[in-house]
């Protein structure tokens, strides 16, 4: 069945999850490499304050919002089109698994990690063993993030224009 209200959190599903893979793909391309020419000390203080800052109300409804919506979607469409229902079913399990589920048992534990740090009291040795064991498991959970979130954003583009087709 087709209405006007499950095109709408179709829609405002696809917006959270672009405005989510957006920001993993700019933290991917562009935030990771730039704070990775840092020395140790500058880039884990970088990565401690990002990681500070970011957890707020709006960020968190951007985030964790599409979860919902994505389960909201695939139990309300699953009457309507074969297709996008499996289209949305898809879309949610690479952004509850890839995006939500990686981000809370693999990247969020290494952050807080780095968070009960006092980093000025350690060691450049120290600093330097502490970068190895974050930096490269962070950006591989990152990577699946990113890449769940956009190929979840770019399902959920197309099931809206075959739940557009289906309207008329």
């Amino acid at each position: 069945m087709y209405s006007s209200v499950n095109l709408i959190i179709l829609v405002v599903c696809t917006f959270l999850t672009g405005l989510t893979a957006g920001l993993c793909f700019t933290w991917a391309n562009a935030i990771t490499p730039g704070i990775g020419n840092l020395n140790d000390l500058e880039y884990l203080k970088a990565f401690q304050q990002m990681n500070r800052v970011i957890i707020n109300p709006t960020f968190l409804l951007v985030f964790m919002g599409p979860s919902v919506l994505h389960v909201y979607n695939a139990f309300f469409l699953k009457s309507g089109s074969n297709s996008i229902f499996w289209i949305v079913s898809v879309a949610a399990v690479l952004y509850i698994i890839g995006l939500t589920l990686v981000t809370i048992f693999g990247n969020v534990p290494l952050n807080e990690m780095l968070d009960k740090t006092h980093l000025e009291s350690i060691s450049k040795e120290d600093l330097t063993i502490l970068r190895l064991k974050f930096e490269n498991k962070w950006n591989s959970f990152h990577f699946i993030r990113t890449l769940s979130s956009c190929i979840s954003f770019a399902l959920l583009l197309f099931s809206i224009i075959l739940y557009s087709k289906n309207l008329n």
